[in-house]
């Protein structure tokens, strides 16, 4: 059985008193396909395999890329952000987790997958080499932008 959030349907359900609060119980078979609470809907799909089979690399790609876009559109703190000035979100902030579409928390969305090391990525690079990179937030669309 999953702790998850009531949701308007009927399902079996057990109440439990824990430090004070009531948590409610359900039964994920009971749940109707669909209409479970995120983050326990969604693609059950496993980890993704670093694109250049180097975890701590690719991880670094990452990061790197996001300081990129945040230094490129914003160089001087004053420009390209969202949200409020005392604490704004750059480019890539502004979309944390989203690297394809369809991307929602636990989720990083559709992305490319390389058929010889299952490697998922949305970017190719020089040599052959795959990358996965960051959405970025496009004003102009008032949404995250990915590769793919």
């Amino acid at each position: 059985m999953d702790l998850q959030r009531v949701h308007p349907f009927k399902a079996k359900a057990t109440s439990l008193l824990t430090f004070g609060l009531v948590i409610r119980r359900l039964n994920a078979q009971a749940n109707v396909r669909g209409h479970s609470t995120s983050p326990f809907y969604g693609p059950q799909s496993p980890p993704l395999v670093a694109p250049n089979n180097d975890v701590g690399l690719d991880g670094m790609v990452i990061n790197l890329a996001s300081l990129l876009a945040g230094t490129t559109t914003n160089p001087f703190g004053n420009g390209y952000f969202q949200g409020p000035k005392d604490a704004p979100l750059e480019a890539a902030s502004a979309c944390p987790g989203v690297y394809g579409k369809g991307a929602y928390p636990g989720y990083a969305g559709d992305l490319l997958v390389d058929p010889t090391s299952g490697a998922s990525y949305n970017a190719n690079g020089a040599n052959g080499r795959k990358y996965l990179v960051p959405a970025l937030f496009d004003p102009s669309t008032q949404s995250c932008s990915t590769l793919v």
